[in-house]
């Protein structure tokens, strides 16, 4: 009988999680620089050399891919010969390991965990509890399988129970497209066929911890169904033209991924998960002789893609920006922003609407006129950073704060990641107003173009607080324009024409 002691377990899950936070699989990477030499698209492949650069940058520096360093989901086979020694829980002792990786002083990572869902939405403080899955099987091991799941790929899980004759192809090609770009792909596309409900949900969640073997399935061809199935869908979702932060491209899915399991006679339960560019999973096992062991990163295992902005981008002084200079901007322009612009996201809108709804005006040291917001949640920053890992959230969870916001406060332009809805994009021409994107995946090299931050209101919110950022040639792309013309509109269609 194996004995699994408790120290072992937790130092593994908290050295575990610490890997995936700054280093990419290797297949991913290799699947990524494939894509880039592949891809035709200017707005893409800049997106992926940033993603590649980011990557190499944050395994030399051991930070954070992702500014949204994720929720923990543990995917645990327990052999029915091992005893654990120690007095907790196995979701208590994953949560352990959950506390001592994101509290890491020497690699601190963000905390997004709220509870309770509803109401008041207190952040844990340190991302646990973590999303645990246990099953006892045959043996004498703990095999573990870490992912750390962010929330704009998660936002994007879909479900549905089709009739049995439907074609699951069709629901698929029907479904990406109303994704967005808020995944930030290009990243992997799990998928669950069968089962119940909940199973096929914890299918295509577990499909996206295998590794990514699309290319050399291409080349030897399938073996069954499934893997013909993998194909069929890998070529028809990247000839949707979506590509890379859904700019329009050949690239928007490196992999499908699918798990089946037998189901009723009357149903047949499909789930599609995407994983986003900031890929974060990894598997071990642990057989009683101590924690597992894992080896830095090599900085030769990563492509040499280098990333500088273009030539072409237009520089923008933040501090002396006016609506005539916003209004010539057109979609797909690259800019490098200097000077101050603010932070907010979810929790600080919704705070800010309450309180000119009652009258009382913006926090002092707010003034958002002719300014810029940047919609973030950065990880603290460690070891005399200005700010930790950086990188822009989904703008559509702020699209119902458009309007108001804008009408009442004359800010002039706001930067996130992906797409608009239509109700923003309206609000955003009639005020004259503009959107731009920063690359998701990025968040370490736009770290870098911080030089000053600092608290301005709601600091009892956490990552969620509202900031002022000091920045020097931020690079940035014209999302939507003051006429309210959009590039993830403009992009797609193009190439999906080609």
């Amino acid at each position: 009988m194996t004995q699994i002691r408790q120290p072992d377990f937790i130092d593994s899950i908290a050295a575990a999680l610490q890997r995936i936070s700054y280093a990419h699989p290797l297949d991913y990477l290799r699947a990524l620089e494939a894509a880039y030499e592949r891809e035709q698209s200017p707005a893409a492949k800049d997106a992926m050399a940033q993603i590649l650069y980011n990557s190499r940058l944050c395994a030399e520096g051991h930070r954070p891919i992702c500014q949204d360093t994720g929720m923990v989901v543990a995917f645990l086979d327990i052999g029915m010969e091992v005893r654990w020694e120690g007095s907790l829980s196995v979701q208590a002792m994953v949560d352990a390991g959950v506390h001592k990786a994101y509290r890491d002083p020497d690699n601190i990572l963000r905390a997004s965990m709220v509870a309770p869902p509803l109401g008041a939405r207190k952040n844990t403080g340190d991302n646990t509890p973590a999303v645990v899955h246990m099953r006892l099987v045959p043996g004498d091991q703990v095999r573990v399988r870490l992912a750390a799941k962010g929330g704009g790929s998660e936002n994007k899980a879909r479900f549905a129970v089709l009739n049995p004759s439907d074609d699951l192809v069709d629901w698929v090609l029907e479904t990406v497209p109303r994704l967005g770009a808020g995944w930030c792909p290009p990243g992997i596309l799990g998928i669950g066929v069968g089962g119940s409900a909940e199973q096929a949900m914890l299918l295509a969640k577990e499909s996206l911890l295998d590794p990514i073997d699309m290319q050399a399935l291409q080349a030897r061809g399938p073996r069954n169904e499934l893997e013909a199935l993998r194909l069929t869908l890998y070529e028809k979702v990247n000839a949707l033209g979506i590509g890379a932060q859904g700019l329009g491209g050949l690239t928007t899915v490196l992999d499908v991924k699918i798990k089946d399991y037998p189901t009723h006679a009357a149903s047949l339960p499909v789930a599609l998960i995407p994983n986003c560019a900031a890929t974060r999973h990894i598997e071990f096992t642990l057989d009683g002789r101590g924690p597992a062991q894992f080896q830095p990163p090599d900085p030769k295992d990563w492509p040499p893609v280098s990333w500088a902005p273009s030539s072409a981008a237009i520089p923008v002084d933040l501090d002396h920006i006016t609506p005539e200079q916003v209004a010539a901007w057109q979609p797909g322009d690259r800019l490098l922003l200097s000077g101050r612009l603010l932070t907010a996201r979810d929790a600080a809108h919704q705070r800010l609407l309450d309180r000119l709804h009652r009258g009382e005006g913006l926090p002092e040291g707010v003034v958002l006129k002719n300014r810029f917001l940047y919609y973030v949640g950065p990880v603290d920053p460690v070891a005399g950073e200005v700010v930790g890992p950086a990188g822009p959230t989904t703008a559509t969870r702020m699209d119902k704060f458009t309007e108001p916001l804008l009408a009442q406060t004359g800010l002039l332009g706001m930067i996130g990641k992906a797409e608009r809805g239509p109700k923003a994009i309206e609000a955003i021409r009639r005020h004259g107003a503009v959107y731009l994107i920063a690359v998701g995946g990025a968040a370490y090299l736009v770290a870098k173009a911080i030089r000053q931050a600092r608290v301005l209101a709601f600091e009892d919110l956490g990552m969620e607080a509202i900031r002022e950022f000091q920045v020097s040639d931020l690079p940035v792309t014209v999302a939507v324009d003051s006429r309210g013309q959009s590039i993830h509109q403009i992009g797609p269609a193009r190439w999906r024409k080609a």
